[in-house]
């Protein structure tokens, strides 16, 4: 998946299109316009999935827990369901927010190297110093997923960030999060991704549509 196009389908349970079936052709769609790879959601979503395409699986767990703020892949329970379905990649947050059980990072990495030691891992991170954690922890990748989703990196931009880790780091690095134009997606492989995962600017058409409605809006407004 080098210089290639991820697209992320993902539906939340709240959300019109939230079904394995509708992923799975979300996933169709996005392999007949030539992405390359698919970051999926839950077990179900990956199953269908599986059935449409045959393309590389970022996979993660979002699951919530009451004494942590983190969501995507928290704990080793969801990342051995991910590794039992058997996805290319397992993605994980890697952010300094608390984790469930008060684990920390490096411990949580640990265990899952112990217990997967040939399944590759991701770290979604929101800020350059979890990225460079991270890959003194012995993730193989990092994504800029979170920038801008934790209360210490609003109003960062994910491309400066993603700019910064790919120079302080060495491992690859993966541009997501708000990459929501063509542009942007060439551009952040200018800066040098390895590969750029778009989401909601394919497969939300919900948001799409309020981002067209918002916009007409201020015509109205005068």
């Amino acid at each position: 998946m080098t210089n290639s196009l991820i697209i992320s389908c993902q539906a939340l349970q709240e959300e019109p299109l939230h079904s394995p079936f509708i992923m799975s052709k979300m996933a169709l769609a996005a392999d007949l316009g030539g992405a390359c790879g698919i970051r999926a959601n839950s077990v179900a979503d990956i199953k269908a999935i599986k059935q449409e395409v045959d393309l590389p699986i970022i996979g993660i767990i979002k699951e919530d827990y009451k004494d942590s703020e983190v969501v995507i892949t928290p704990t080793l329970k969801e990342v051995k369901a991910l590794y039992n379905e058997g996805v290319d990649v397992i993605a994980f947050d890697a952010t300094d927010r608390v984790r469930p059980g008060d684990l920390k990072f490096d411990a949580f990495v640990s265990a899952v190297k112990e217990r997967f030691p040939d399944q590759k891992l991701m770290a979604d991170i929101s800020t350059v110093a979890e990225a460079v954690h991270a890959e003194k922890c012995g993730v193989d990748m990092v994504a800029t997923t979170l920038v801008g989703y934790t209360e210490y990196s609003k109003g960062e931009s994910p491309l400066e960030v993603l700019k910064e880790t790919i120079r302080q780091t060495a491992i690859p690095v993966i541009a997501e999060g708000n990459i929501d134009t063509p542009e942007k997606a060439k551009h952040a492989l200018e800066l040098g991704a390895r590969s750029v995962v778009v989401g909601s600017a394919v497969t939300r058409p919900k948001w799409i549509t309020e981002k067209f409605v918002d916009k007409m809006d201020e015509y109205q407004r005068g």
